[in-house]
């Protein structure tokens, strides 16, 4: 197959902005260099583009309205400006990522464009990410590949997670061997385990960054917890985390996937901002634990990627929990912030082959299959 040089888009739960990532594959294989010490360099150029204040406070109406939604095509309270928002700031994204790289539209093959998830229910056999992939791709005259989930979801899988394929092939590139763990933690957590024989099981462990963004948001105004600073004063609350661990989606076997809007970080609105942090931080760690309860060996290593990579409380509490090697992507060549990015450019490529893109292990589908809408400019 012919190697396509493909731009991935990806605004998480998170809602902080447009990650943009390019990278060169044929679906299967990547191209990568390797460093001196045997590390992967940088799969390609990479941007960001950020939300303002009054984007992301759109975005969480939207969160808010999507709730009515009972067909994939509704577009109820304010979906509908959303979406539109949406299209244009990732627009905005992939022109500045263009020029500011020496690149036009006719140097890429094609775009992955994931959209914004609004609405999450596999259950109900409906996951919704606004964003016009046909508006895209006249805009920018690229052809662009969307709506990744909704095959797989009528097909009767989970719709999620989409990333494992893309980790099983970067795990390749790198010379991985041995058993590992990829454990991306965006606004929700998923992880990818790959067996010493190849075999790839993929779930979502729980909540990632959300309540913990959610609760640092409401209690101090801020976006985050820098590094996990305020968790890393404060004192779990015991017995609320024991309460939280045995809801049900803990013990259901995987494949499976979580709604970012399951879990509230008002779940500890009785504690001080301190411990809040606190519990909700040993919440994503301890979820994540609970992974190991599915899996067929233990991964030797896990490499952790996303937001939550850059949380060192909540790696330390990773590091407890897990007992195995803990390595952020970034430290062995990969991208902590743009893995998922990349992962769409790829997944993009495979849609275009007619390649499976889900399979039974990862989403629980019957059958590996292909997924994603295609659209050309012209059209």
């Amino acid at each position: 197959m012919t190697m396509r040089r493909a731009i991935g888009l990806m605004s998480g739960t998170s809602l902080d902005g447009v990650d943009v990532a390019s990278i060169e594959t044929d679906g299967e294989t990547i191209r990568v260099e390797r460093s001196p010490n045997g590390y992967l360099e940088p799969l390609g150029p990479t941007g960001y583009r950020a939300y303002s204040d009054d984007d992301r406070a759109l975005l969480r109406q939207a969160l808010v309205d999507s709730e009515a939604v009972t067909e994939r095509s509704e577009r109820p309270g304010c979906l509908r400006e959303a979406e539109d928002l949406v299209t244009r700031l990732h627009a905005e994204a992939v022109e500045n990522f263009l020029a500011e790289n020496g690149l036009t539209a006719a140097d890429i093959d094609v775009i992955g464009f994931h959209g914004q998830t609004v609405v999450h229910r596999p259950d109900q056999k409906m996951s919704v990410q606004i964003g016009d992939g046909q508006a895209l791709s006249r805009r920018l005259g690229i052809k662009v590949v969307s709506d990744l989930r909704h095959a797989d979801i009528e097909a009767g899988g989970q719709g999620a997670p989409l990333v494992p394929v893309f980790h099983r092939a970067l795990a390749q590139a790198s010379g991985f061997t041995d058993s590992l763990g990829i454990l991306n933690i965006g606004g929700v957590a998923n992880a990818t385990l790959i067996a010493r024989d190849g075999r790839i099981l993929a779930f979502d462990t729980g909540p990632g960054n959300a309540l913990i963004d959610d609760w640092m948001r409401e209690r101090t105004g801020h976006a985050l917890d820098d590094n996990g600073r305020t968790a890393a004063r404060g004192r779990p609350d015991e017995p609320l985390l024991a309460w939280l661990l045995i809801h049900p989606f803990f013990s259901r076997k995987p494949p499976k996937s979580l709604d970012r809007n399951w879990f509230s970080h008002k779940l500890a609105g009785q504690l001080s901002t301190e411990d809040g942090a606190a519990t909700l931080t040993a919440f994503t760690a301890r979820a994540v634990a609970r992974a190991l309860d599915h899996a067929v060996e233990a991964p030797t290593r896990w490499i952790v990627a996303g937001g939550g990579a850059r949380n060192g409380e909540l790696l330390r509490q990773l590091n407890y929990h897990l007992r195995a090697e803990i390595t952020t992507a970034d430290a062995i060549g990969w991208s902590s912030a743009f893995l998922e990015a990349q992962a769409f450019a790829y997944l993009a490529v495979r849609s275009v082959e007619g390649l499976p893109i889900t399979f039974p292990s990862t989403t629980g589908v019957s059958q590996a299959i292909s997924g994603g809408v295609l659209a050309r400019p012209e059209e």
